[in-house]
């Protein structure tokens, strides 16, 4: 029982309509699911993806309007590593989004202060890509590569993150399965306090089969820490809880994915509900930002 890489990450913004202009618009990931918060449905949740919104690829967003802008600091994730094929690939993205060009990667910010990086992909795992008429394929996004996070003390973490199977490797961790890997990397964070906010990150969560989520309880509260039961989310199952260094960890399942109730050549373009979400439809759609389709006229 491996877990295979990110399966998300989960981050905060103010301004919806920015956010979809600049993952969807400038970085051409595919917005795949725009429904709610289940744990505060008065917002939305947000999810940019490949193509066919793959585990791997998914980065996700829950839009407080106005949120104040946030500082990462100790016990968070910090930066969102993503994967591109080539050298030529950072050339093109430094052309389109700007950031600082190192060796083998580009490190630059989202409009709220998110750190991102591409990096060059090194790895054997299939690319996950979604098609945009700006980016050529061989430039585009190729799923996630893994995360930073800072922790004042992670060797408190070592024991607890090999008990979930990740390997140690030069200033952090990497966890694979059978099919795709990422990285868990630590930095040593600055002196002043997180603030949750906009452009921060709420969560990481790792990916795991659909029939493993009860073992995956098991395992966690045998190395000490207690999770959430089972969270049925309609589109996968989760299950939450803080590694020793303080970052919120989710172990999310792949599938049954997010074609279950809308056809795959439509994800993302209407507000979509869980079942248990739809009798608020009506309450609900008034109070969410009007969004823009931002595959119209494609």
């Amino acid at each position: 029982m491996n877990l295979e890489g990110v399966h998300h990450v989960t981050a905060i913004t103010g301004n919806a309509p920015k956010n979809v202009e600049f993952y969807a618009g400038t970085l051409g990931l595919r917005l795949v699911k725009k429904t709610v918060n289940q744990d505060d449905p008065s917002v939305y949740h947000l999810f940019y993806a490949d193509e066919l919104g793959s585990a791997g690829s998914d980065i996700t967003f829950f839009e407080y309007p106005g949120a104040l802008p946030g500082r990462a600091g100790d016990g968070m994730v910090h930066r969102v590593v993503f994967r591109v094929a080539s050298e030529a690939s950072l050339d093109f993205w430094a052309e389109r989004v700007g950031g600082e060009r190192g060796e083998r990667s580009l490190l630059f910010a989202d409009p709220e202060g998110l750190a991102l990086e591409l990096i060059v992909d090194d790895s054997t795992d299939e690319p996950l890509t979604a098609r945009h008429p700006e980016i050529p394929a061989e430039h585009a996004i190729r799923g996630f590569a893994g995360v930073r996070a800072y922790a004042s003390s992670p060797e408190r973490s070592a024991a607890f993150l090999r008990h979930l199977g990740f390997d140690a490797i030069d200033g952090g961790y990497d966890v694979a399965g059978d099919s795709r890997h990422g990285f868990y990397l630590y930095d040593t964070p600055p002196e002043a306090p997180g603030v949750p906010g906009g452009g921060t990150v709420h969560h990481v969560a790792w990916s795991s089969l659909l029939n493993e989520h009860d073992a995956w309880v098991d395992r966690v509260a045998a190395g000490g820490i207690r999770p959430t039961p089972v969270i049925d989310r309609f589109w996968f199952r989760s299950i939450y809880f803080r590694e020793p260094s303080g970052v919120l960890f989710e172990i999310a399942s792949i599938g049954p994915g997010f074609g279950v109730d809308e056809p795959m050549e439509s994800l993302g373009e209407s507000l979509v509900l869980p079942p248990r979400f739809e009798p608020l439809r009506a309450e609900l759609e008034p109070i969410l930002t009007p969004l823009p389709n931002p595959r119209a006229g494609w």
